[in-house]
């Protein structure tokens, strides 16, 4: 069976990019393609030959990816895939879009429906711009909606990160969902049951991820914070954070190991679709601290891996820090529990069976 791995662009390294990596390890022998690839802003897929589209070529386009947006839709239909009997897409927006053969499977790996479409106010909150240019703005949208909606019905199956993003693809899309929790490399993250005096908060520097909440929390407590990432709410976040807040920028993945095992615990303000963060820290037998709303709920224990926060607001992520101080966080368990979860072996072992599954009740169809 001749396999095909679509992604929507391979320009950064985020936590649907991070599933990607995963995906393409467990098919070594699968073709790679992506709108626009920048192998030194992502994953490592060491001399694996990525396919792109005509989008790579246009001047500008790897480094302003994300004005491209008209043109990716285009793009992953020109894409000819008619030699693959499994295509497996990884997609926010619009690798699902790919054309294949009759005979063929698509299988979609939604990490959420088109963010910037559905909840454009919150996804463009960071561009200080972006409200001169709304009314223009919500008119091409508008047309990207209706293509989006169209090509949402390209997959055979769905699959979605958390019963989060399962309801939306259901709401907006029309599609039924099957819900399988991501997973994380549990090897490439260190374990440790000595925590130093810092908190962690890592992601990329744009609004919805609400890093503002997290400074404001910490001026007030005065405890030492460390924010690694970079986007463009740094400048604004650093303008307001005190001396015990300190921006790290971008870590290598053998830091960012290190400062995950270490921390006394992980932050996440964000409303999260599903989320790798709170995993990755759990795999490092580190509790997380989150607000309880989105894929968290999913997968985090109250009380044993981690503490919700009810509001999105300085003072309710304080309280939940608060209260994790009087915790007796068990390392080793929280470790556990990531792993037995979490792990490459237990997703695979659920995808396999899925996709499987899917092939053969097709060709029962047919």
């Amino acid at each position: 069976m001749k396999v095909a791995l679509v992604h929507d662009y391979l320009t950064q390294r985020g936590g649907a990019e991070r599933v990607f990596e995963l995906l393409c390890k467990h098919y070594p022998e699968a073709d790679i393609f992506t709108s626009v690839y920048d192998s030194q802003e992502t994953i490592d897929l060491g001399d694996r030959i990525v396919n792109t589209t005509f989008v790579q070529n246009i001047p500008g386009a790897v480094k302003y990816f994300r004005l491209m947006a008209p043109l990716y839709f285009p793009a992953f239909r020109a894409l000819d895939l008619q030699d693959y009997d499994l295509i497996i897409s990884s997609s926010t927006s619009f690798a699902k879009a790919v054309r294949k053969k009759p005979t063929a499977r698509h299988i979609c790996f939604c990490h959420n429906v088109t963010r910037f479409l559905w909840d454009t106010e919150t996804y463009l909150r960071e561009y200080g711009d972006y409200r001169y240019f709304a009314p223009l703005i919500e008119h091409i949208f508008q047309m990207m909606r209706n293509v989006d909606l169209k090509y949402s019905q390209e997959p055979d199956l769905y699959i979605a990160n958390s019963s989060v993003v399962a309801r939306r693809i259901k709401s907006i899309y029309g599609k039924n969902a099957i819900v399988i929790n991501y997973p994380i490399d549990t090897s490439k993250f260190l374990f440790s049951d000595r925590k130093e005096e810092y908190y962690l908060a890592s992601a990329r520097m744009i609004s919805y991820k609400r890093l503002d909440i997290i400074v404001e929390a910490f001026n007030w407590l005065g405890w030492r914070l460390l924010i690694s990432g970079n986007g463009p709410e740094r400048e604004r976040l650093q303008s307001k954070a005190l001396k015990n807040v300190e921006f790290i920028g971008h870590v290598t993945d053998t830091e960012r190991t290190q400062l995950f095992a270490n921390a006394k615990s992980v932050i996440v303000a964000a409303l999260e679709d599903y989320g790798l963060v709170p995993v990755e820290a759990n795999a490092s037998g580190t509790p997380v601290i989150a607000f309880g709303a989105g894929g968290v709920l999913d997968t985090q224990i109250p009380g044993k891996t981690g503490v919700f926060f009810k509001r999105q607001t300085p003072e309710s992520l304080q309280t939940a820090l608060l209260e994790s101080r009087e915790i007796y966080w068990n390392y080793e368990n929280i470790r556990n529990h990531a792993v037995i979860n979490f792990s490459e072996e237990a997703f695979f072992g659920k995808v396999e069976q899925v996709i499987d599954q899917a092939c053969k009740s097709y060709q029962l169809s047919n």
